[in-house]
């Protein structure tokens, strides 16, 4: 009798939005090599070529802030893996680069932090609710993990459409954890913490690197976070084998 090891996550299926740099690329590498299977999504063709040619990882491109891409992305997605399991809402963005104050926030500015970071998020796991479903009713576990951050919490000045667009997806996942209930399908909502990506290089240019997380510390804490929401499916997939 031999037992798989615990970092073997062959025939779980996790879909990451923003899959091509920062947080999302260090989750699609650790997870392909941890076995899993796994569909991105980004808006650069040629990124998203790299990134699946890096990894073996199913690239799409696609932009979760358009109406029009999130089913073709959600096809995509649950075609390719079979169903789905995981689904990691990372997507983000700013709003205004460089970061203003609300008075000085177009509203263009405030709706382009909505549209990726909450209602982005909202019709993708829509978009996929059923699969998910359908794999909490096959007893492999269901989970969508949102990306959040201590903005949601904080009032930091000039983190205002970031950080009320960060507010309400929290709420929102906390909402929907109690409304998919009974549907076997788990919601959580992850603060990873200050790290060093090109998205708080944009927000903080002149930041101290040293002091900010390495994404891969921060995917390695969220693998952590996804393995122990779904028990039933970690147990089967690192229990015993013959």
């Amino acid at each position: 009798m031999q037992r798989k090891k615990a970092t073997d996550l062959r025939e779980l299926r996790v879909a990451i939005t923003g899959g091509t740099s920062g947080l999302g690329l260090a989750l699609v590498h650790l997870l392909t090599a941890r076995g899993a299977c796994v569909a991105f999504v980004a808006r650069t063709a040629s990124a998203v070529e790299r990134t699946a040619a890096e990894t073996g990882a199913y690239g799409i491109v696609g932009d979760v802030a358009r109406k029009t891409d999130i089913y073709p992305i959600a096809m995509q997605i649950a075609g390719t893996l079979g169903g789905l399991d995981v689904l990691v809402n990372n997507a983000s963005s700013l709003g205004p680069v460089p970061l203003a104050l609300l008075a000085d926030t177009e509203c263009e500015e405030l709706e382009a932090a909505l549209a990726v970071n909450l209602v982005g998020a909202f019709r993708l796991t829509k978009a996929l609710f059923g699969a998910l479903a359908a794999s909490a009713r096959d007893r492999r576990g269901a989970l969508v993990i949102n990306i959040s951050s201590d903005a949601a919490v904080n009032a930091y000045p000039g983190w205002g459409a970031y950080g009320a667009s960060k507010a309400a997806l929290a709420h929102m996942t906390a909402i929907w954890d109690e409304e998919a209930k009974d549907h076997g399908v788990r919601f959580l909502a992850v603060d990873p913490g200050d790290m060093d990506t090109p998205l708080h290089a944009l927000a903080v240019p002149d930041a101290d690197t040293s002091t900010l997380k390495h994404p891969n510390t921060a995917a390695a804490e969220i693998i952590g976070k996804m393995l122990a929401a779904l028990p039933i499916a970690v147990e089967e997939r690192t229990g015993a084998e013959a």
